[in-house]
């Protein structure tokens, strides 16, 4: 599972800590998501990402072409 938090991050032009601080999610597991070591993570986490990113959790998913 690849997630696009990096790319919204960025284009939000914050950093890994500025986006742990406002998710309350740490920073070890943004970085995590981000380089693909984390592959899965609770939908709890995905929410609080999402939320302060403002984004919906869907959002953060890359869309599987078939």
């Amino acid at each position: 599972m690849e997630y696009k938090i990096k790319q919204f991050r960025n284009e939000k032009n914050i950093s890994q800590e500025e986006l742990a601080r406002l998710s309350g999610v740490s920073r070890a597991i943004i970085s995590g998501l981000e380089s693909g070591s984390i592959k899965t993570t609770t939908t709890s986490t995905l929410s609080k990402i999402a939320e302060a990113l403002g984004k919906k959790v869907s959002d953060l998913f890359f869309e599987q072409r078939v």
